[in-house]
């Protein structure tokens, strides 16, 4: 099963339903939802041919940020 919420909910329950002793005074927080993953993708410098490509075939995430930094600029 896969549960989605929108950007205005978080899932969960209330905290008298967990026992959150672990926590030993730090703060629950919500790694965000799907619905919250867009984030600016921005280079100082155009993309080359095939790092273009590879931009258009699929929805970036962060972890390549530094791949396309490094090696998407300049000739391809």
């Amino acid at each position: 099963m896969v549960v989605i919420s929108t950007a205005e909910v978080c899932i969960g329950s209330s905290e008298a339903q967990h026992d959150l002793s672990g926590l030993e005074g730090h703060r629950l927080r919500t790694h965000g939802g799907v619905s919250e993953a867009k984030v600016p993708f921005i280079l100082s410098a155009p993309l080359n041919d095939g790092y273009r490509l590879k931009a258009g075939a699929a929805t970036l995430k962060s972890y390549p940020v530094f791949d396309f930094a490094l090696n998407g600029t300049g000739e391809s």
